[in-house]
């Protein structure tokens, strides 16, 4: 028969042989993960965030709540960020504008991307391609900068607006090829391949989802892509680099990161469920319909990589070429 000094060690004890299973419900995360996407919904950005949170909670059982907070060419979603609690319960939806370029042409950004953030991984780097209308007098890419070089100021190209991945990859074309373009800025791809289909831009450099359909169609004629290899999507397509530049490469790229001071251990569960998400058949198919695979690389090799980008539109910025406020 149990004597009172062996209830009360028992009851005593009782508690912490609950413990264990207590701290595992507590383990990170134990509420919804906040993912910020620096642009509007509906656009390629957003797809992809969306698309990986999908995956993410899919796998995991977490929930991965997307935000869209727009603004001041993603500015404003990386001040936001950059503010929130480094607990990994806030990610950013990191890429080349907010975090590489509009430091050094914006005067108004109030963080520094490289030490206001812990970066998580790198996810994609997608290429971009250079299109025509089909009636254009231009076949490649070398008749195109020729025609450039030899009358600067004549040929004019839409983007999807200052500071988007078309602007910036157009910008680095007229630096590398020395020539001089006008910019003509559009409220989004689409407005800008309509003018270009109606002969208003001579030429646009553009993410391949949007124009895909539209070189199958034979409606756009593709002249060149940015990245340093030929793309499986646009196999016959030459790349920039081959055709005469081969110091010229320019890509989308997306990577998450989380406010500076973030545990490690709670980046590198992050950072496990987005490879883990990249790898799965659902984004894969997304990724490769835009000429990329996933990465997932390392925290170091994702900060190294942002280090290096930042620090090229650095000295593009230097030459006066882009400049935006």
């Amino acid at each position: 028969m149990m004597d009172r000094r062996q209830l009360c060690a028992g009851l005593l004890a009782a508690p912490f042989v609950a413990a264990p299973s207590l701290v595992r419900a507590q383990a990170f995360p134990s509420r919804p993960i906040r993912l910020v996407v620096p642009y509007a919904a509906g656009g390629g950005t957003d797809a992809l965030a969306r698309v990986v949170a999908q995956a993410m909670t899919e796998r995991t059982g977490w929930s991965v709540v997307v935000e869209n907070i727009t603004g001041a060419g993603g500015n404003l979603a990386t001040q936001n960020v950059a503010a929130a609690p480094p607990d990994g319960y806030t990610i950013l939806q990191a890429n080349q504008g907010p975090m590489a370029v509009n430091p050094h042409i914006f005067k108004t950004v109030k963080v520094n991307p490289l030490t206001a953030f812990d970066p998580i991984t790198l996810i994609a780097a997608a290429p971009l391609v250079v299109v025509v209308p089909p009636k254009s007098e231009f076949t490649d890419i070398k008749q195109l900068m020729a025609y450039a070089k030899a009358n600067p100021g004549k040929l004019t190209y839409g983007s999807a607006g200052n500071g988007s991945a078309s602007h910036l990859a157009t910008v680095l074309l007229n630096v590398v090829g020395k020539v001089d373009t006008v910019h003509v800025p559009y409220k989004g791809a689409g407005p800008a391949l309509n003018d270009l289909l109606g002969a208003q831009t001579q030429f646009m450099v553009t993410t391949i989802p949007s124009v895909l359909g539209m070189i199958e169609g034979k409606l756009l004629r593709p002249l060149a892509v940015t990245s340093k290899e030929r793309i499986a999507v646009l196999p016959d397509v030459p790349t920039i680099a081959e055709s005469g530049w081969p110091d010229y490469e320019s890509t989308a790229w997306y990577g998450f990161v989380v406010p500076a001071g973030t545990p490690k251990d709670a980046i590198e569960t992050l950072r496990k469920a987005t490879v883990e998400a990249i790898n799965t058949p659902l984004v894969k198919q997304r990724l490769e319909s835009e000429g990329a695979r996933p990465v997932g690389n390392s925290p170091a090799e994702f900060a190294e990589f942002m280090k290096k980008d930042s620090a090229r539109w650095a000295e593009i910025a230097k030459t006066g070429v882009i400049n935006l406020n």
